[in-house]
């Protein structure tokens, strides 16, 4: 594959790489069979969509993408043992993890019971005191006063608690990746359970979640009786299905589009007091879920109150909305001060061992478990590896990890504590969690490197710049980015298109704040763009933009739609650029 513009090496240090002759003459043909435009028909044709195809895919619809509910194992016994409990009027206890997919899953849950005149009982364990899914005396504890306790976005794994739970029966809505004996609930409704095809792998837990209330409306109206309006749920799946990461392909796709909609009406009390707070002042996308509303319903499980994301999903006062966003947004600040300590103590002790190897880890004494998920999110960004941060405390230390694409942790950490290298240890392909030995740190981590060498996990050099094509200034208008939004939503899975504009001159740069840039480049023939570089002097181009003494570059980056005073403009995200 040739370098994209001739560009081996940018200045960020990456190398271009564009369609295909191939991918070209399919778009061609494409844009000329559809008239759609030929940047759109670069896109669909990146994602596999066929030209006959284009119209549906370009609006997906639920109806046509969501399948039956009842394709998941135990999905029948478990909508069918939560409608005996809402309709017996049952004490039914919520047992959620303490993440945005977690309290989404919750938040539907306890949003579907209120519209049905019901409540529940919600318990999110400290991630402190308790650690991830559940365990034995908070089992015991619900079982005593609840006779069903339904586990959401955990529990898969959770032999010896769900045995715990005398008296009650437990139903597991899961995504984490299943072992092969299932823990001994009435029902355990995971797509990545290991007796499950996977077609539906890419599911959080909100949207599995999601799928059971389907078919209790199912099976509801088989009695003759309709239940709550689903529809408008799709907020708090959008939300999950973005935060925790998943593939916005397939089903994930619709359910996002969708929810985005929803959310828009601004009709859920606590999504409008945390956007509020957030000062989140457009349409929400999938950048407001990820980046903005994500880590502030995080921030409770991570470094405060556990439940506090949960309850301000499911809350229908804005008085009290309001002041548990502003709890949120002052313990997100806080998150970010711990982050920003761990970080740069783990990437120097990363850069020591090596960024070159299959994995990137650090450990530290002390380190807040609230904050190794994000630090190991931001090693595996800078290095491409699949990265992990352990905190020490004693004779144990916990620890997180992210991976890249086509690389398994969750199956690798799986195997280490099959073969007694680490105490506890699960997750899913992206992301995982794991308890270790101090005394079995070094080893562990040198067989985990093993087992994703033998995945290709040290083959990836620093991440190569992906391209749809090249478009001139005076080609991107607005119009084009609504219609190229029409492939959307974008995110983990499914990137934003991304474009060169080539041999451009620049004619104004000028820092903004500590790293940031602002350009306005142009072709010499009228057509000018202004970009925003984030963090762009924390590498060479800011520097080579801002001095740029007149020479010619290429740029490259996502276009989007700036609205100011009422106007809509172009601006590029600029990521790259390279001298002509």
């Amino acid at each position: 594959m040739s370098d994209y513009l001739g560009v081996s090496s940018s200045l960020n240090g990456r190398r271009w790489v564009g369609p295909t002759a191939d991918d070209d003459r399919q778009a061609e043909a494409m844009s000329q069979q559809t008239a759609l435009p030929l940047p759109l028909c670069r896109i669909l044709v990146r994602r596999g969509v066929a030209p006959e195809q284009a119209e549906t895919f370009l609006e997906p619809t639920l109806k046509d993408l969501l399948p039956d509910p009842l394709t998941l194992k135990d999905m029948g016994p478990a909508a069918a043992r939560f409608l005996k409990a809402l309709q017996s009027d049952e004490r039914i206890a919520i047992f959620a993890d303490y993440d945005v997919d977690g309290g989404t899953s919750a938040a539907l849950l306890l949003d579907y019971l209120r519209r049905t005149g019901r409540d529940a009982t919600l318990y999110i364990p400290d991630r402190i005191k308790e650690g991830y899914g559940p365990n034995v005396p908070a089992m015991e504890k619900l079982a005593r006063d609840h006779s069903l306790i339904v586990c959401v976005d955990c529990g898969t794994l959770s032999h010896e608690p769900i045995a715990a739970a005398k008296g009650a029966d437990v139903v597991v809505l899961d995504h984490h990746l299943g072992g092969e004996i299932l823990p001994p609930a009435v029902a355990v409704v995971n797509p990545n359970r290991q007796d499950e095809s996977g077609d539906y792998g890419q599911l959080c837990a909100a949207g599995v979640v999601f799928l059971m209330l389907v078919e209790v409306n199912r099976q509801m109206r088989s009695t003759g009786k309709s239940g709550p309006d689903l529809m408008a749920m799709l907020d708090l799946v959008a939300l999950g299905t973005v935060a925790d990461v998943a593939p916005l392909t397939g089903v994930n796709r619709a359910l996002v589009r969708q929810g985005l909609k929803v959310m828009a009406q601004r009709q859920r009390i606590g999504l409008v007091a945390l956007g509020d707070v957030a000062r989140m002042n457009s349409a929400p996308t999938p950048y407001h879920l990820g980046f903005l509303l994500g880590p502030r319903i995080n921030a409770g499980g991570r470094i405060g109150q556990a439940d506090l994301g949960a309850r301000l999903l499911a809350c229908t006062d804005m008085v009290e909305a309001r002041a548990m966003a502003d709890r949120l947004d002052q313990l997100n600040s806080e998150r970010r001060e711990v982050e920003a300590q761990v970080r740069d103590v783990a990437m120097d002790q990363a850069e020591a061992r090596g960024l070159d190897a299959p994995l990137v880890w650090a450990a530290g004494e002390g380190w807040h478990p609230g904050v190794v998920g994000i630090v190991a999110s931001r090693l595996k960004e800078a290095t491409n590896r699949p990265a992990i941060v352990i905190g020490l405390d004693g004779d144990e230390g916990k620890g997180s990890g992210r991976s890249i694409s086509g690389v398994d942790l969750g199956a690798s950490i799986q195997r280490l504590v099959a073969e007694g290298l680490l105490l506890k240890g699960g997750g899913h392909k992206m992301a995982a969690g794991l308890s270790v030995a101090r005394d079995q740190l070094e080893p562990a981590m040198a067989r985990l490197s093993e087992l994703l060498d033998k995945q290709g996990a040290g083959a990836a050099g620093p991440a190569d710049l992906k391209l749809d094509g090249i478009l001139m200034p005076g080609a991107a208008t607005v119009e084009l980015i609504e219609q190229l939004d029409g492939a959307g939503p974008f995110g983990a899975g499914a990137p934003a298109p991304r474009f060169a504009f080539p041999d451009v001159e620049i004619n104004f740069a000028k820092r903004v704040g500590d790293s940031h840039l602002k350009v306005t480049f142009g072709d010499g023939l009228g057509a000018r763009i202004e970009a925003i570089a984030f963090g762009a002097f924390d590498g060479p181009m800011g520097e080579a933009l801002l001095n740029h003494g007149g020479a010619r570059f290429h740029l490259a980056g996502r276009l989007e739609i700036n609205t100011w005073g009422g106007r809509q403009r172009v601006q590029l995200r600029l990521e790259d650029a390279a001298r002509a």
